[in-house]
């Protein structure tokens, strides 16, 4: 029994770390597409490292992953301090007029989807096959971070997304509602966890789903 309660809690340590860590490298991964795009703000923070003291939030690197962790939600995800940058200061020429912002919030999904991938390839090579369920659990985190970021409703990286696609009037009445969510973020992220509540079933479905399909279990 004790040894059973002891395993069990450093795989809750494990999430944790995970959910930690993943929120991490999407943040660090804005920083950087926003450098590179000609925004120095990031690295001028010192936030392009990743060292989980410069990013780590109270409520999403500590409180919630716990919280989920140990009442072993099917729901796994958190976030880190967002990145600092300044979207005047991104490349408008071209092409990067319409969706430079938006190339900087794909980039932590994006960075999400390719620690699933590689730790999936990792799973399929049968590298470590006793540590299979352990590494599924990151290719799991990562699938949710993906799905869940991509969501369009402010201030997730999704609402970026969408208004760099949507029609110009449609833009413009888009950017109106993120600019209010955005400058309320407990609304923004109280009507992201009511769209979770609803489609809870739903959404876990897709994540797991998508996550076995990466990972060939």
């Amino acid at each position: 029994m004790i040894q059973s309660r002891v395993m069990q809690f450093f795989d809750d340590i494990f999430v944790i770390a995970i959910i930690v860590f993943s929120a991490v490298v999407h943040e660090v991964m804005h920083g950087v597409a926003a450098d590179k795009l000609g925004d120095p703000t990031a690295r001028y923070a010192g936030r392009l490292t990743l060292n989980p003291l410069k990013h780590l939030d109270p409520m999403g690197s500590v409180f919630l992953p716990a919280f989920l962790a140990l009442t072993h939600s099917p729901i796994l995800f958190g976030w880190a301090l967002p990145v600092p940058y300044n979207p005047y200061n991104l490349r408008s020429d071209g092409l990067f007029r319409r969706f430079g912002e938006a190339i900087v919030a794909v980039a932590g999904p994006f960075s999400n989807l390719v620690i699933a991938a590689i730790v999936s390839a990792v799973i399929r090579l049968g590298v470590v096959a006793q540590a299979n369920d352990l590494l599924f659990v990151i290719v799991v985190v990562n699938v949710m971070l993906f799905f869940f970021n991509l969501m369009p409703i402010p201030p997730l990286d999704g609402s970026k997304i969408l208004s760099a696609i949507l029609p110009a009037g449609l833009a413009h009445s888009y950017a109106n509602l993120r600019s209010a969510l955005e400058r309320n973020p407990f609304a923004g992220m109280g009507l992201v966890l009511v769209v979770i509540l609803v489609l809870g079933d739903a959404f876990v479905g897709l994540v797991y789903g998508f996550a076995q399909i990466l990972a060939g279990v």
